[in-house]
C-alpha cells in the first residue's frame, strides 16, 4: 500500500497525492513588434479565450518575453505556446488566432517558435490574404511570406513545428483560511510557473477558481464544479475534501512541452507557496486526479515538494 501520510513544509500540509495529466499536441510561435508593448498586445489577443480545451479548443499562453537580440528580426518579442487534443484542432486554432489577432496587430511579425516532428501552417495558411500580392522569400534557415498590409508588410514564417510529447493537466490545488490568502499563494505560484521555460498556466493570471470534476448530474455536460473543494458545500456533501479551517481554494493548471517542463513548473509553484508560508498564503496543497483513469502522466507532490 502506498504511504498516504502528508508531509509538512514550513507548516504547510502537502497531501500524499498526484496530479494526473495527459498527452497533448503543442506548438510555439514567436511574435515580434516594434515595441515589447505591441508584441504583448498581439500575444494577449491571440491567447484570449484559451483556458481549456473543454470549451476553447486550445489552451494557450505566453511562455517568455524575448529581448530583441534573440528574435529572428531583431525586434522585441514574445514566445507563445498552444496546446490541443489533436493536430487538426491545433492547426485550426493556430491559423484562426494568428490570422485574427497577429496579422491584424500593428507592426507585428510571426515566426516559428518550435522545431517539431511535423510542420504546422503559419504563413502557408495565411498567404492567401495577400490576394495574389504576397511574396515568398526563402532564406538559408527559414521560408517566409510577406503580405502587404496597410502599415507595410506582415512577415510570417511559412510553418512552425508540432510536438507530440506535450503534456496537459498538471495542477496544484491550494487551500487557505481566507480568499485573500488563497489568492496570495496562487499569485506567488503563478509567478513562479511563468518563469519556468516551456510551460504555461492557461487560466486567467494562471489561476482557476472554478476547478472541475468529470461529469455532471445534467445530461451532456462533460465537466462540472468540483464540489469536494467548494467551501460553501462543506456541510452539504459527504465527500468534502476540506477541513473546517479552509475558507477558500484556488487551482493552477499547467501545460508543458514535455513532462519534465510540467514537473519543473509544479515544483517551482510549490516552492513559492511554501516560501510564502501559511499565515499569508496556503495552509494545504493538494492535486487533482481521477484514479489514474484519465492520463498516463502522474506528478506526485511529495516527489516535487521542497526539501524539509
Amino acid at each position: 500500500m502506498p504511504d498516504l501520510t502528508p508531509i509538512v513544509r514550513n507548516d504547510i500540509v502537502i497531501d500524499a497525492t498526484y496530479a494526473e495529466a495527459f498527452d497533448m499536441r503543442a506548438t510555439a510561435l514567436v511574435i515580434t513588434a516594434p515595441t515589447l508593448r505591441w508584441a504583448r498586445i498581439a500575444a494577449a489577443s491571440m491567447t484570449g479565450f484559451a483556458t481549456s480545451v473543454i470549451a476553447c479548443g486550445v489552451e494557450a499562453g505566453v511562455d517568455a518575453e524575448l529581448p530583441a537580440e534573440t528574435t529572428p528580426d531583431g525586434r522585441p518579442g514574445v514566445r507563445v505556446l498552444l496546446f490541443a487534443g489533436s493536430t487538426g484542432e491545433l492547426q485550426k486554432q493556430l491559423t484562426n488566432r494568428v490570422g485574427q489577432c497577429v496579422l491584424t496587430s500593428p507592426g507585428s511579425a510571426c515566426y516559428a517558435g518550435l522545431a517539431g516532428t511535423e510542420p504546422l501552417k503559419l504563413g502557408d495558411g495565411l498567404r492567401y490574404f495577400g490576394d495574389g500580392f504576397q511574396i515568398s522569400k526563402r532564406l538559408p534557415d527559414r521560408h517566409i511570406w510577406r503580405l502587404p498590409v496597410m502599415d507595410g508588410e506582415f512577415v510570417c514564417e511559412a510553418t512552425t513545428g508540432l510536438t507530440k510529447t506535450a503534456v496537459g493537466g498538471g495542477n496544484l490545488i491550494l487551500m487557505a483560511r481566507t480568499s485573500d490568502a488563497a489568492l496570495a499563494a496562487a499569485e506567488a505560484a503563478a509567478d513562479a510557473i511563468a518563469r519556468t521555460p516551456d510551460a504555461i498556466a492557461p487560466f486567467p493570471g494562471g489561476i482557476a477558481r472554478s476547478g472541475s470534476k468529470i461529469g455532471s448530474k445534467y445530461k451532456g455536460l462533460i465537466a462540472s464544479t468540483n464540489h469536494a473543494y467548494c467551501p460553501t458545500l462543506r456541510g452539504e456533501v459527504s465527500n468534502t475534501a476540506l477541513g473546517p479551517d479552509v475558507g477558500a481554494v484556488l487551482e493552477l493548471v499547467i501545460d508543458g512541452l514535455t513532462p519534465d517542463a510540467v514537473a519543473a513548473a509544479m515544483r517551482a509553484g510549490m516552492e513559492a507557496v511554501v516560501a510564502l508560508g501559511p499565515e499569508a498564503g496556503a495552509i494545504r496543497v493538494a492535486a487533482g486526479n481521477y484514479g489514474g483513469k484519465l492520463g498516463r502522466h502522474h506528478f506526485h507532490l511529495h516527489e516535487l515538494a521542497p526539501a524539509s
